[in-house]
């Protein structure tokens, strides 16, 4: 149903001016209502945000199943009724899954993906005012936290799902009245401001004419394929943490060509990765641009230790799990590494030797001061990965344990699937980096950090040097420093503390 700018009053409908007529620099309202797809956002269609929730809270075959049914579901749109078809979408998305994981995914997921798609002209608007509520056809559920947490929007008002109470499942349906549409957007906007009539109210179809007549100034948001997106820093809060396996947005078309790709991708991941696996690193190193995958090696690698002497500190920022590996194959030799939570079964297919750390900080510098001794080591002090131009903070145990520190800037470009997961399965992220058509890492040697930027040399405290590496990794990368650690992401984006047994506890 396309939006449709009514002339006059002809037809008992009220005219509405473009919101693009709307004065931000003059006009302060108390309140305003707004539409959410095609108004707040650039996007008319909500297929790609069930389509997450589909994949991510379900698996990629309710995905699939949701995919195969997008025809049915535009008809029912186009023929029947919006609602019709959106409770569709909410049936064959969230039937059966555990509201908690869906509650999950629109906190860790969702989020980045409507943030990229703001319409800046329309958010100039619903800033402005002081009480900001939006009316949605969405679940509430799906949209609360981005219009919370990013909008800084003070009320949903949007469509109830049903949840089983003894299983906590969603059923599928939706409670009474329905999809929050046309006369039902009306009703939910009377019920919360009562006789007070919101001083704006936005939308962009034929369908939220309801709710805008009632308000006291009504401005249409017409479709524009020029229309421009609100940069990501002027949201409430920014982008830092996210979840999820896609990298693009699963609209149809997007969608078609991922699942496509699947088999072929899937296939081509387990040759790079197992063919790979048995050879030397030196020879690695070319045949991973036979394979198709770009690797970018800047600096100058630093030789191996002299006999007798201790290894290099290779201190590197943490983009996926394949850090380590990367930083060997850079090098053309063998480096040990040290890992927390990863499984038993991924340390042991590693092509290079990792080794537990136990969070006992004694017993953990003592395994650390060994392995110098044996060679050079790899550390992620992040403890963690961090998809977004951000370095989190840096632990100072490994600025305790060597003055032969090497640090090492790493990044990557993905443009189908992420490598890393919080809450899937860990196992599987290197098989998604390799599933990608052409992935990228780039690898950055910096020079050694010089004696008196050192704990014992240089009498620095630890922090002092934890703090100084992470600002020249920074510097290099353009990521910004900050204090946050790996238990701010899983507790967002997981709601554990990122342990293995907390992980898989919760489930």
């Amino acid at each position: 149903m396309s939006s449709e700018k009514l002339n006059g009053d002809t037809a008992g409908k009220k005219f509405f001016p473009s919101i693009t007529t709307f004065d931000v620099s003059t006009k302060k309202h108390q309140s305003i209502a707004a539409d959410l797809d095609g108004t707040l956002l650039i996007t008319r269609s909500s297929f790609p945000y069930f389509m997450l929730v589909a994949i991510e809270a379900g698996s990629l075959l309710r995905g699939l199943a949701l995919l195969l049914c997008f025809p049915l579901i535009a008809i029912a749109y186009i023929f029947v009724s919006e609602a019709l078809a959106i409770e569709m979408l909410i049936f064959i998305s969230f039937a059966g899954l555990k509201i908690r994981d869906i509650e999950l995914v629109s906190r860790a997921v969702l989020p980045r993906f409507y943030a990229s798609v703001v319409r800046a002209e329309s958010y100039k608007v619903f800033e402005k005012c002081k009480r900001k509520v939006v009316v949605t056809a969405n679940p509430t559920v799906m949209i609360e936290p981005f219009v919370k947490d990013f909008l800084g929007g003070d009320k949903v008002l949007g469509t109830e799902i049903e949840v089983n109470p003894k299983s906590k499942r969603a059923t599928g349906f939706v409670k009474k009245p329905g999809v929050l549409v046309g006369e039902w957007k009306r009703l939910a906007i009377m019920k919360e401001f009562g006789d007070e009539s919101p001083g704006i109210g936005i939308g962009d179809r034929e369908s939220d004419h309801d709710f805008m007549s009632m308000c006291k100034e009504g401005y249409m948001v017409h479709p524009d394929k020029s229309a421009t997106p609100l940069p990501t820093d002027l949201l409430k809060s920014r982008i830092i943490f996210h979840d999820g396996r896609l990298v693009q947005l699963p609209t149809p078309f997007n969608a078609l060509i991922t699942y496509l790709w699947l088999p072929f991708g899937f296939l081509l991941s387990l040759i790079r990765v197992y063919f790979n696996l048995p050879l030397p690193e030196r020879i690695v190193r070319h045949t991973y641009g036979m394979l198709g995958i770009k690797l970018v090696i800047r600096g100058n690698p630093p030789p191996p230790p002299s006999p007798g002497t201790p290894g290099n500190l290779y201190v590197c920022n943490h983009r996926t799990a394949l850090d380590p590996i990367i930083i060997a194959i850079a090098l053309r030799r063998k480096v040990s590494c040290v890992t927390y939570s990863v499984s038993k079964l991924s340390r042991f297919l590693s092509p290079i030797p990792a080794v537990a750390l136990t969070r006992d900080r004694e017993a953990d510098a003592a395994r650390i001061r060994s392995l110098l001794q044996k060679g050079d080591l790899v550390v992620c002090p992040e403890g963690t990965t961090c998809r977004e131009p951000f370095l989190l903070r840096f632990s100072a145990l490994f600025a305790e344990l060597s003055d032969r520190i090497v640090p090492v800037a790493m990044n990557t470009q993905q443009n189908m699937f992420h490598g890393t997961t919080v809450r899937g399965v860990k196992f599987w992220d290197p098989y998604f980096y390799f599933m990608n058509p052409r992935p990228t890492y780039e690898v950055t040697f910096l020079d050694r950090l010089p004696d008196e930027m050192t704990c014992k040399a240089g009498g620095k405290s630890s922090i002092e040097v934890a703090n100084h590496v992470q600002k020249v990794l920074g510097a290099v990368l353009g990521f910004e420093c900050t204090q946050l650690t790996r238990k701010d992401k899983y507790m967002l984006l997981g709601g554990n503390d990122g342990k293995v047994e907390s992980m898989y506890s919760k489930k």
